[in-house]
């Protein structure tokens, strides 16, 4: 198979979606690998680490849509790529797309085969391709809450850990899953008091014996969030559901009873967000204010680290991307239900729920077309 490595267009995207060491490991199971341009420069891997992996340097993104059986991006395809992508192609990247009805209905149209990095899940439900993104957004919500807490940067002047005689802030994280865990863990070591929210009481059970003590877990609620939102210095939300669109879980109204100054930094922000407030924003203008809150809603926060981040996602894409070059999507369909879930839009059907409920389309479970 041909795979096709793209420069990341989004605005301040640095990631690139496979290493050298990858485009290596690819070549050795047979396959062409063809890399844009500077495409890992950002992330500090140069073409002729790529070239001396295997890979074929290629000038332009069209040349590489031309020729590439499967293109692997970091972001969704952006509107000036949707005319190059063929039917029949495959798009393996993070699509997000109960977030965009545009892209979604682009790749429709395409008839191309759509496999999204953020719904392939594990039997146990955990989201493999997800989970190494999702550590590194979960840590860099604190260090970017923390900043911008400064009153330089328009915050109400507080350290998170406090000092001898001085109480530290309160972070509140809505949601214990991956990005959640990973904000509370940064927050607590900080010196933090941190409160870790979460609907599942398992979940809830199983962090009671593994958080630190300045950690207090409650069980989620539409009640216990407009409380603790009054004190919180910090709120990150970490809601995730699967390919779906993040429920709104803080209100316009609790903003308005928050503290001036205080900071949300909404990581669900990909999904479209779980504050009624937020809106997308960039690394370059990553904040604005709602009711003197500062809210940080940055849709691509891993790009800001972008080396630790390309270094995470490789490891572990890579084998499923194997998987698919060397099978073909239709058999590694067949054979991995992980991938096979990973489906989002195949040959013109949406073929995952909750995009199909996002926006009023039809949904043809992906095991029809195979």
């Amino acid at each position: 198979m041909i795979i096709g490595i793209l420069k990341e267009i989004k605005p301040e995207e640095n990631r690139v979606s496979m290493t050298p060491a990858g485009v290596e490991e690819m070549v050795q199971h047979g396959h062409v690998v063809l890399v844009e341009g500077h495409a890992g420069s950002a992330s500090g891997f140069d073409d002729r680490a790529y070239r001396k992996a295997g890979a074929e340097i290629i000038d332009t993104a069209g040349d590489i849509y031309a020729r590439a059986d499967m293109i692997m991006h970091v972001k969704e395809p952006l509107a000036s790529e949707y005319g190059l992508i063929r039917e029949g192609q495959i798009i393996f990247t993070y699509l997000h797309l109960a977030s965009s009805e545009e892209l979604t209905r682009a790749l429709i149209e395409s008839g191309s085969i759509n496999i999204a990095y953020e719904t392939i899940q594990k039997d146990d439900r955990s989201l493999p391709l997800l989970t190494p993104m999702s550590e590194v957004a979960g840590r860099m919500s604190i260090q970017e809450g923390a900043k911008y807490l400064e009153m330089s940067q328009g915050g109400e002047g507080i350290l998170l850990s406090g000092v001898p005689g001085v109480a530290p802030a309160t972070v509140m994280v809505i949601g214990a899953g991956a990005v959640g865990t990973n904000a509370a863990k940064t927050a607590c070591g900080l010196g933090a008091k941190v409160y870790l929210l979460d609907i599942n009481l398992d979940r809830l059970r199983y962090l009671s014996d593994v958080m630190p003590r300045n950690c207090f877990l409650l069980k989620s609620s539409t009640a216990i969030i407009r409380k603790l939102i009054r004190e919180a210095d910090l709120v990150v939300g970490a809601v995730l559901i699967p390919g779906a669109k993040s429920p709104k879980l803080v209100t316009r109204e609790m903003v308005k009873t928050m503290k001036k100054g205080s900071v949300m930094v909404d990581v669900a922000i990909d999904q479209g967000g779980c504050f009624e407030t937020s809106k997308p924003t960039t690394h370059s203008n990553p904040i604005y204010t709602v009711d003197e809150v500062v809210h940080y809603c940055v849709t691509n926060m891993p790009g800001a680290v972008a080396k630790t981040s390309t270094l995470a996602l490789t490891n572990a894409t890579l084998l499923y991307a194997i998987e698919i070059a060397d099978k073909g999507w239709k058999r590694a369909f067949q054979e991995n239900p992980e991938i096979r879930r990973g489906a989002n839009v195949v040959k013109g059907k949406v073929t995952y729920k909750g995009v199909a409920d996002a926006f009023g389309l039809d949904y043809v479970p992906v095991e029809r077309l195979i």
